[in-house]
């Protein structure tokens, strides 16, 4: 039974892995979008949207079948669980990348006109969450997941500097008010998905510990 009941978590973590991957080239792909203004991006988003959303029907539905039928207690518990919940974090990262690549259309024959470093590095440190926090649930590592939650600070400082020039945009210049706007919403965008790995390291250490808070 304990056998059976091993060879079903190492198929969930699996399935992680694959759903996280997909996940990390969503954003990826947004990135390149972002910075090279790639059009075609848009088509590999939409796609990955897809895949993504089964992925987390499939994870789903093995994780309520595993509470069903193998009732698991203590850790065994809180990997389940926990998994339910990061799945969930993983599928909104996955629709705020393709709100990412479509909102990039708006903005690609302006990268030229706006100073793209701070969303640039917006979207590295925020990809770069996102396969910390996967990497800490495989890994079941704690200090991994307490990297995650020290990166979100350095994602907010980066969204203020972009808020801040994209009010100095607006104001020197009216007719870049609505690309800039839309500037703005993919950084608040990003800002999110930093938000989405932290509470993965979250449930990473909720995992392990059973206690949530990342200290």
């Amino acid at each position: 039974m304990r056998e059976y009941f091993d060879i079903e978590l190492d198929k969930l973590n699996n399935q992680l892995i694959e759903m996280g991957g997909l996940v990390e080239q969503a954003i990826k792909n947004t990135i390149g979008m972002i910075i090279n203004g790639n059009s075609d991006g848009l088509e590999f988003a939409r796609e990955h949207e897809e895949r993504i959303n089964t992925a987390e029907k499939i994870i789903q539905n093995h994780c309520i079948r595993l509470l069903l039928h193998q009732a698991p207690v203590a850790y065994d518990l809180r990997y389940v669980s926990s998994a339910l919940k990061m799945i969930t974090d993983l599928e909104r990262i996955g629709d705020q990348a393709i709100d990412i690549a479509e909102m990039a259309q708006y903005i690609k024959d302006r990268t030229n006109v706006f100073n793209m470093t701070h969303i640039s590095e917006m979207a590295k440190q925020s990809a770069d969450m996102v396969t910390l926090a996967i990497d800490a649930f495989v890994k079941r590592d704690i200090e991994l997941a307490k990297t995650v939650n020290r990166r979100d600070d350095i994602i907010d400082e980066l969204f203020v500097k972009v808020k801040e020039e994209t009010v100095e945009i607006i104001h020197s210049n009216k007719e870049l008010g609505t690309e800039a706007i839309d500037l703005m919403m993919i950084a608040k965008y990003l800002e999110r998905i930093g938000d989405h790995a932290v509470n993965v390291a979250e449930w990473v250490v909720f995992s392990i510990t059973g206690n949530s808070k990342i200290d």
